[in-house]
């Protein structure tokens, strides 16, 4: 059987995850009409967050009549004024040619609770995506050591990078200054584990299986 197209699609998509699904554009596997972003770390600005994936979404639906939302949903849009306006509310209104991949953060886009569980052994980590190195300053805006010392060293297993893109190699190698100043203002080791997309690939054509469905 021959891999599923996506040439009828769009995906928008938080910005943190921008390196994962460019990878899987060059590889060949998303051949979506455009891939569209927002800014990454949006996660701490739920306002800003709702105000681009809506503008995203209607700048989507000029181009094709098949939208992808590639956000989480448990952990990435977190209302504390309206904890009733959840994301899979804000997917909702958008209308019956949009939906959102099945996941509850980006960590969960590329390996599940019981994965995760398993690579961590027991251990409290730190989870993270290559996009969380890369945008490091997006992701932590607002973050000081202050507040650093009160999240990451708790975490015994320190932080693990999922990586499906070989990313961490590359950016210890470049930017190894950068990579050690970056464990030191965590407290914690940074490791990467390296994955396979698969699951990712997986929740993608879910997504776009029940577009076609419906």
């Amino acid at each position: 059987m021959g891999e599923m197209s996506f040439a009828d699609s769009v995906i928008v998509s938080c910005g943190t995850l921008s390196l994962e699904l460019n990878h899987l554009k060059k590889a060949g596997f998303l051949d979506a009409r455009d891939l569209l972003f927002t800014t990454p770390g949006l996660h701490q600005d739920c306002l800003e967050l709702e105000r681009q994936l809506i503008q995203r979404i209607e700048k989507a639906k000029e181009i094709s009549d098949k939208v992808i939302v590639v956000y989480g949903g448990k952990f990435c849009y977190v209302n504390v004024k309206d904890p009733t306006r959840t994301m899979a509310k804000i997917i909702n209104e958008q209308g019956p040619t949009v939906t959102r991949i099945q996941a509850t953060h980006c960590m969960d886009m590329m390996a599940s609770q019981a994965e995760r569980e398993e690579i961590a052994d027991g251990e409290a980590i730190w989870w993270m995506t290559p996009g969380w190195i890369k945008f490091r300053h997006q992701v932590f805006k607002g973050w000081d050591k202050g507040i650093a010392n009160e999240n990451f060293p708790r975490h015994t297993g320190g932080a693990v990078v999922l990586d499906g893109i070989r990313y961490l190699d590359g950016y210890m190698e470049e930017h190894p200054e950068e990579f050690l100043e970056y464990c030191d203002w965590m407290g914690i080791p940074i490791r990467a584990h390296s994955i396979k997309l698969d699951r990712f690939k997986s929740l993608l054509r879910d997504a776009l299986n029940r577009l076609i469905s419906q």
